[in-house]
């Protein structure tokens, strides 16, 4: 994710690099892990958190797939922290509310994502959802370009079946 040539290309804008970025990424992490509210808290903290070393982050060859990975590890910390939770509730006998991804997912698409495992999830919606290339998933997700396949196959082989035609 870093330049080959620090001083070869002109840094991005951060303004621009926001403008562009936030609103795909925060639709692709609700639809990944079926909440918007937490999708956008990842995505702005990695925003905050790159406008804060943007000298050095404006330099590398991806900006926008820095600050994507970084909610993508915020969003598997707040994953865990849930499952914690979730955890202590069952044994005091408490349910959770769930909060859908927001209203430009439809919820068909969020409900069938929502049947994959994590790691096939996450790929599919920043792939399908964010239209990512495979690169920039394998980037995201700090896996190889073949893992990602791997999972968009998997994913799709899974959810082929669900699907339904509505030609």
């Amino acid at each position: 994710m870093q330049p080959d040539d620090p001083g070869s290309a002109a840094p991005a804008d951060c303004d621009e690099t926001f403008r562009e970025s936030y609103l795909p990424m925060v639709r692709s992490l609700a639809a990944a892990c079926g909440d918007r509210e937490v999708a956008e808290d990842a995505v702005q903290d990695a925003f905050e958190r790159a406008f804060v070393r943007w000298r050095r982050i404006a330099r590398y060859d991806d900006p926008a797939g820095w600050i994507r990975h970084v909610a993508l590890n915020r969003i598997r910390d707040n994953f865990r922290r849930d499952q914690r939770k979730r955890g202590a509730m069952e044994r005091l006998s408490i349910e959770r509310d769930t909060v859908a991804p927001g209203p430009d997912i439809r919820p068909d698409v969020t409900g069938l994502l929502a049947q994959l495992p994590h790691q096939q999830r996450v790929a599919a919606a920043l792939f399908y959802v964010e239209g990512l290339s495979i690169r920039e998933v394998a980037t995201s997700m700090k896996l190889s370009e073949g893992a990602v396949k791997y999972h968009l196959h998997a994913a799709r082989s899974t959810l082929g079946p669900l699907m339904v035609d509505t030609r």
